[in-house]
């Protein structure tokens, strides 16, 4: 019977001459095990190429193995670029991860009525989605640890940059090169699925206060869909103020690109008559000669798979952890000096 495939936890007791239960002991490790016997059956398991499966461990051992991750949608650059970071952390600690992408309010109505992951993982990750307070109890009616990424929750494990004042280093950086009508682009969907932080808006509009700027609200726009023509109504709105921005600050770097080409379509100079400043370091960034506040995405992912991995072990040591990343200013080409400033 040596290599068969098929091996049952029973046959690889017979090969042993020991109990079924005895092998199940030792397949979970377990110190009642004594070690000649240990031997015995590990020496059977490999002759059988027996190995106990991830259904059957998660019943002796009451875990699955696997991390569920919740996701507001698979097409931003960022989501895909932290769950890049997440997957290989949590492979070499030898955990699957499932993902929930959970996009239209139809998923979500029946995500948080049914808890998927209640059955299938032994934590979630939540990433940048924007939970009501309804959704949020149902969360910690799971019994199981939550991690909050690229968010931050007062009394919850979170892995996260300082938004707010990542915005406000973002907009002194506008203010230095003589900007005073700098404009604000944020992303809005009525569904509740918007997963940018809206701290970011308070950092700039803090940096205009600390410069004694007199916010015009006229120049904060939402931006429903950074890829359809509500961006590209907001920047005519922009432009035909009497007195448009020098430059505009967009809360990522999906929204600056499209920005970026509105601007050249309308024969707006950039950075000569507009200057333009994204947020994230999109991979394409460097390419689009975008400035830009660039958060370590893919290091978020990693940091919060050693989160989870202590939460699991101890769900008591994670409690109120925080980990905040930092945010570094990359000036590039799409940023210079205001217009009137120029000698």
């Amino acid at each position: 019977m040596g290599g068969d495939k098929g091996a049952t936890l029973a046959d690889v007791a017979e090969r042993a001459g020991v109990s079924p239960s005895t092998v199940s002991r030792t397949m979970r490790g377990l110190s009642t095990v004594s070690p000649a016997t240990r031997e015995r059956v590990e020496r059977a398991a490999r002759e059988l190429s027996f190995s106990i499966s991830r259904s059957a461990s998660s019943l002796v051992t009451g875990r699955t193995g696997r991390v569920a991750v919740l996701v507001p949608n698979l097409e931003s650059w960022f989501l895909g670029a932290a769950l890049a970071g997440m997957a290989p952390a949590l492979a070499a600690e030898g955990l699957d991860m499932l993902v929930y992408s959970v996009t239209t309010p139809e998923e979500r109505a029946r995500f948080f009525d049914r808890l998927p992951a209640r059955r299938n993982a032994d934590a979630l990750l939540v990433v940048s989605f924007a939970l009501s307070p309804e959704e949020r109890e149902r969360l910690d009616d799971l019994g199981m640890p939550l991690v909050f990424v690229s968010q931050h929750e007062q009394d919850r494990p979170s892995v996260y940059v300082d938004d707010a004042e990542a915005a406000l280093r973002g907009t002194r950086h506008l203010l230095n090169l003589g900007h005073r009508r700098i404009a604000y682009l944020e992303p809005a969907d009525a569904s509740g699925f918007a997963w940018s932080s809206r701290a970011r808006l308070d950092g700039y509009r803090t940096a205009l206060a600390e410069a004694g700027i007199e916010p015009d609200e006229r120049l904060v726009r939402q931006v429903a869909e950074w890829r359809g023509p509500s961006l590209d109504a907001a920047v005519g709105r922009l432009l035909r103020l009497e007195e448009p921005p020098t430059a505009v600050f967009a809360e990522t770097d999906d929204i600056a690109f499209r920005l970026l080409t509105v601007l050249r379509g309308a024969n707006v100079a950039v950075p000569g008559r507009m200057s333009v400043l994204g947020f994230d370091d999109h991979a394409m960034a460097a390419a689009w000669d975008l400035s830009t506040l660039s958060q370590p995405v893919r290091r978020l992912g990693r940091e919060a798979v050693e989160v989870v991995r202590s939460v699991i072990c101890d769900p008591e040591a994670g409690h109120g952890l925080h980990v905040v990343l930092p945010v570094e200013l990359v000036p590039r080409g799409s940023t210079g000096p205001a217009p009137e400033s120029r000698s």
